[in-house]
């Protein structure tokens, strides 16, 4: 329960910067703890940052990717049930890959039975090849050596290489070993020829197997539901464009200022750094600058009859269609469409980058030619297309790129000795512990350790816990 109390002189001011799942969850253990000093600032004209949700002209509810609520923490669990209460929708996963014109449980690694058999021999033949020595991971010096010496060339070839290069937009060779975490099902030679030879499916491995979302409002709405609680320390459409870490003052868009004593900031870290001008020694802007990142183009396209399946979402490594994910979101809840008795929704997702540029006006056209390839769609219903969305955000995956590592041991120190913190997916920069959960335990850990002194808990951040 909120402490509400007027500012004291003991409380230093605390300006946080971006409304997203960190900034607002920072603000709201703020009021938890009774402290009033502090501002929530946010750019946009409204919260939630990448997590939150947008409506199109014809009332179809996308979210800015195939988001699920599930987590690794107590308190973000007690924040959904008493800011949710019995408004959401609990689903168990039915998530499948899609190779070789058909569907596959996922994870595809303990599940390549369904597969044609020569391509079953080949991946079980890359699987023995690649694990008869014990892996040895001081030797192994990027991603893509991994999934060579973990999978073998079969699974490779056909799934992990082209996959992943859909996803991260950049090629795994430039990517590190270390951010994988329980990202991915590394494959037990005995459980894949055990579901080959036993013709058994192998659907039930992950964190994510059950999950929860808002019955209102898409992955949103359940951030719109913490504004209540600190509206009065918020402010929208005031974007931030320098940083004085000397002077401790932001300056917005439109020349106003805002002091501080304490800054957190869930702005791309590449942002911020460049947002301190001279302020910055040479080699902290040379190492902001070696941050890799993609963007999205998120697709939403509805449809004037009913869904016909109950599968969550799919994957696609294949080159037939342009996205990696495409997401059932009115299976998710029936809110998300105007009608979900004689309609559904799809939600799929294009990365982009230097490595792997999409073209924004052709977007759409080439998600519903893929879909149609795929099997998402028939002819017959491209009449009953009623809606297309198209969210386009440039930061939407923080790569874990060889350079990441070394850049953040240098600009984090940097940033903390000037008051300044970086946090959230973009802020720590730190892909692994950048789900929503993640990024909501973030911004708790960062005020228990600004106003209770506890910075020996500040652990999501550093990617050492929570995943």
């Amino acid at each position: 329960m909120s402490q509400s109390h007027a500012v004291s002189e003991s409380e230093r001011k605390i300006v946080i910067l971006g409304a997203g799942p960190t900034g607002l969850a920072a603000g709201y253990r703020l009021q938890e703890l009774g402290y009033r000093n502090f501002q929530v600032i946010e750019a946009r004209h409204k919260v939630g940052g990448l997590a939150s949700s947008e409506t199109s002209p014809n009332g179809f509810t996308y979210d800015i990717g195939g988001h699920v609520l599930f987590s690794h923490y107590e308190y973000f669990d007690r924040l959904f049930d008493r800011l949710m209460g019995d408004e959401y929708q609990e689903l168990v996963r039915e998530a499948w890959v899609w190779m070789c014109g058909r569907f596959l449980p996922y994870p595809l690694q303990n599940n390549i039975r369904g597969l044609p058999k020569e391509v079953v021999l080949e991946i079980v033949l890359g699987l023995i090849e690649a694990q008869k020595e014990p892996l040895d991971l001081a030797k192994i010096e990027n991603f893509e050596q991994l999934i060579m010496k973990q999978f073998g060339a079969g699974l490779a070839k056909y799934f992990m290489m082209p996959y992943n290069f859909k996803v991260w937009a950049h090629p795994p060779r430039m990517m590190n070993k270390e951010w994988i975490g329980e990202r991915v099902a590394l494959p037990s030679l005995a459980r894949v020829l055990g579901n080959v030879i036993l013709d058994r499916d192998d659907a039930g491995w992950g964190p994510n197997n059950t999950f929860k979302y808002p019955r209102y409002g898409g992955t949103g709405g359940l951030f719109e539901r913490i504004v209540p609680h600190i509206r009065e320390h918020l402010q929208l459409e005031r974007p931030a464009v320098r940083v004085d870490p000397a002077a401790k003052v932001v300056t917005f868009a439109d020349g106003s200022t805002e002091s501080y004593d304490v800054l957190m900031s869930t702005l791309p870290m590449d942002k911020l750094v460049g947002m301190t001008g001279g302020a910055a020694p040479d080699v902290v802007r040379e190492e902001a600058g070696r941050l890799r990142h993609s963007g999205s183009f998120i697709v939403g396209v509805g449809v004037d009859r009913p869904a016909d399946t109950t599968k969550c979402w799919m994957y696609y490594p294949e080159g037939d269609c342009p996205f990696y994910r495409v997401t059932y979101l009115s299976n998710y809840s029936p809110e998300v469409v105007p009608d979900h008795t004689r309609q559904h929704s799809l939600l799929a997702e294009i990365s982009h980058s230097e490595f792997k540029p999409e073209d924004r006006e052709t977007i759409v056209d080439q998600t519903i030619e893929g879909m149609l390839n795929v099997r998402l769609l028939d002819e017959s219903d491209v009449p009953r297309i009623v809606d297309t969305y198209v969210i386009e955000r440039d930061y939407t995956y923080p790569t874990p790129s060889l350079e990441r590592d070394a850049a953040l041991r240098t600009i984090h120190p940097w940033l903390h000795e000037r008051d300044v913190y970086s946090r959230g997916r973009f802020g720590a920069w730190r892909y692994e512990v950048g789900n929503m959960d993640h990024s909501v335990a973030q911004g708790v850990e960062w005020v228990n350790r600004v106003v209770l002194g506890q910075a020996d808990d500040e652990l999501t951040y550093q990617a050492k816990r929570g995943c």
